[in-house]
């Protein structure tokens, strides 16, 4: 496992969110499942949510909406103008913060997009949870054998119902983007609710637990259980929207020849994007995204 171990004015709103699902809309009952291919689907449980507005003026609104999911409150903080031209689910690394993001927030705002930090389960900092571990891996396992939702599964859930809020709020395309630990997650989510747009993987790479798995000797169930994590399965899913996937040459955490390899994997259309600086999203990426879906959406008037 490589990369693994490296690895003013308050309104409180409560708002009902229709079915969340990898088929949005279905009113299903909640459950998942995994092909012999190792490829996850899930229908996720329908969720509520409480919206607090923290922040507003004539360029955006940043709001923190709990969604309160089948198994425990999941924080997200949505900065949006009025009427955005296209929105993004973020997904952050491992110990990213609401408070590193503000400028960013306020940056993609400005050029007329929607942007909705999910801090996911376990990242480290409001919503409860296990990091993505050896001790989270047997512990999703062990919930897998079971036919209990792992973790990882209701992680993807969160941004599949992430993406359903956003969407019904501003009928716009919503393109999922994660960094690092994150752009894994983003990866699966893309794969499985073809409402997303597309998806934009930022410093990251396979887990490398597929690999492991293999290699240890394992078959069956452990094999079936760690193709299903691992974010490159779902690039047959993904495809034919577009993947751009950004890293640096200078990146200690996730080698980028790792993240290279993770690109090559992914299906056509794709770009692959070098940056300035090290591991994670940057000042460099986000001008560069803005800049090319200047292209796709239009210049904000």
């Amino acid at each position: 496992m490589r990369s693994l171990l490296t690895i003013g004015v308050i309104i409180v709103v409560l708002l009902a969110c229709a079915g969340c699902t990898g088929t949005p809309g279905t009113g299903a009952k909640p459950a998942y499942s995994v092909d012999n291919k190792g490829i996850l689907s899930v229908t996720c449980a329908p969720v509520t949510t409480s919206e607090e507005v923290l922040f507003s003026n004539e360029t955006y609104t940043k709001t923190r909406i709990v969604m309160h999911t089948q198994s425990g409150d999941v924080i997200t903080y949505l900065a949006a103008p009025k009427n955005p031209k296209a929105a993004i689910v973020y997904a952050p690394g491992a110990g990213e913060k609401i408070a590193g993001h503000e400028e960013r927030m306020v940056r993609y705002a400005a050029a007329g997009y929607a942007f909705m930090f999910t801090d996911t389960r376990g990242n480290g900092a409001e919503t409860p949870g296990i990091p993505f571990s050896p001790q989270l891996v047997q512990q999703d396992y062990k919930r897998f054998e079971n036919g209990d939702w792992p973790q990882y599964y209701l992680t993807v859930c969160d941004l599949v119902s992430a993406q359903k809020i956003v969407s019904d709020r501003f009928s716009v395309p919503v393109r999922v983007m994660g960094s690092s630990n994150g752009g894994r997650y983003a990866a699966v989510a893309a794969g499985i609710d073809p409402q997303f747009a597309g998806y934009v993987g930022i410093s990251t790479s396979d887990w490398g637990l597929l690999d492991s798995t293999i290699q240890q000797g394992y078959s069956g169930a452990p094999v079936r259980f760690a193709t299903s994590v691992e974010p490159s399965t779902y690039f047959t899913k993904i495809t034919p929207r577009p993947v751009w996937i950004f890293h640096a040459s200078g990146d200690q955490i996730i080698p980028f020849a790792n993240g290279k390899q993770y690109f090559d994997s992914a299906q056509e259309p794709k770009t692959f994007t070098g940056f300035s600086g090290s591991h994670g999203i940057n000042s460099d990426v986000d001008a560069q995204i803005i800049m090319q879906w200047a292209q796709i959406y239009g210049t904000r008037k």
